[in-house]
């Protein structure tokens, strides 16, 4: 987690334009002992090739990958301005965050703000919180409920299984292991029988020992008998609230559509957007996989390049970093893309429906190549 500390929060801050907040940020950085004097020329440069404005009031003003040479260590500063600052044509920061890191640190810290891009709410206390310990709170997540645990990390495919003990305690396991249960529910989920779906889809779960929600699933290499019915799939959930309703809703309606064998073929990626969006016919889409090899990951300058050239196409396109939770997002959406914490040697793909979108893949794969904006090492 990217650390923040109070001494680095400035409440109550007053600008009257965007460049003039940037200067406030780069000097508290500089006192700070975490850049060079110079760095703020940098920084004034970087807005002036691409706005660093995130969305739902946050802007996040940075120098460019050649000035890393002026940061002395790795820190933020974070200023609040109640009135607001002009950042861009119809985009208002109320929030600015200055950033020095090397390398990709910073990306750690984009990924936590995507749930504050997200939520309206939460946008606006930081906007008018005057705590500094509430702001900090609200921007590192630690005032808001735990989501679903539910990526590609808790999904086993093709497992070496035989029997459904095996299923149950893998699936038990890795959700003991991320704290979300206790082994209460691990002996009880491995001594109670399962429950069949259907289509050889089996749900395990028990009232005992649920401390965060999360899903986990296993399927077999090879199907085998239980019960005297097929096991293709064991989905095992840990229920602290009502967040799992939904992906069992989604589950739901996989079976009753006569869909869910699309779950016994699909990879882990494909798998969880069944569970986790709207089923899409996959003869009408098509998808790809590219490396970013950009040397500092997917910061906020390739990413505004590639959102802005995915906009240009009417196709749906969405993306996962199958580094990462696997979860597919909207590619037009530059914080859910920043947000995806993408660092070089990490795989996105893309999957898009609509009437360009195999033009759409092949000029995306051409930018990705081509280093999006920047020179490939």
């Amino acid at each position: 987690m990217f650390q923040l500390s109070i001494e680095n929060i400035h409440l109550d801050c007053h600008a009257s334009n965007k460049i003039e907040a940037i200067k406030q940020v780069a000097k508290a950085l500089a006192q700070a002992g975490e850049v060079d004097e110079s760095y703020v020329k940098d920084m004034i440069q970087r807005e002036e090739q691409i706005s660093t404005y995130l969305g739902n009031g946050i802007a996040i003003p940075h120098g460019t990958t050649e000035s890393r040479a002026l940061i002395k260590k790795t820190g933020i500063q974070v200023f609040q301005f109640p009135k607001g600052i002009e950042w861009d044509v119809d985009h208002i920061a109320y929030i600015v965050i200055g950033i020095a890191a090397h390398s990709d640190e910073h990306l750690s810290l984009l990924r936590q703000l995507t749930y504050v891009l997200n939520d309206n709410a939460v946008a606006k206390k930081l906007a008018q919180t005057k705590s500094a310990t509430e702001l900090r709170s609200l921007l590192i997540g630690e005032t808001k409920n735990p989501d679903l645990f539910f990526d590609i990390s808790l999904i086993a495919l093709d497992v070496p299984a035989e029997n459904m003990t095996t299923l149950k305690a893998l699936n038990a396991g890795r959700l003991k292991e991320i704290s979300s249960v206790d082994e209460h529910f691990v002996s009880e989920v491995i001594l109670q029988s399962p429950v069949h779906l259907g289509e050889g889809i089996w749900l395990s779960d028990t009232p005992k020992g649920n401390l965060l929600s999360a899903i986990a699933i296993s399927r077999p290499l090879t199907p085998f008998k239980h019960d005297d019915q097929e096991v293709s799939l064991l989905l095992t959930v840990s229920a602290a609230d009502d967040k799992p309703k939904r992906v069992l809703a989604y589950l739901g309606q996989l079976l009753l559509t006569k869909k869910a064998g699309l779950l016994l073929k699909a990879d882990a990626s494909t798998l969880l957007s069944l569970l986790t969006s709207d089923y899409i016919d996959s003869t009408q889409t098509v998808s790809a996989e590219f490396v970013i090899q950009n040397k500092h990951g997917l910061h906020t300058r390739p990413a505004t390049l590639l959102v802005n050239l995915i906009k240009q196409f009417n196709s749906e396109i969405k993306v996962a970093n199958l580094n990462g939770t696997g979860k597919k997002v909207n590619a037009c959406s530059l914080m859910k893309v920043v947000g995806l914490g993408c660092k070089q040697g990490h795989r996105l793909q893309f999957t898009a429906q609509g009437e360009d979108a195999s033009t759409a893949l092949k000029e995306i794969g051409k930018a990705i190549t081509s280093g999006l904006g920047e020179t490939l090492s």
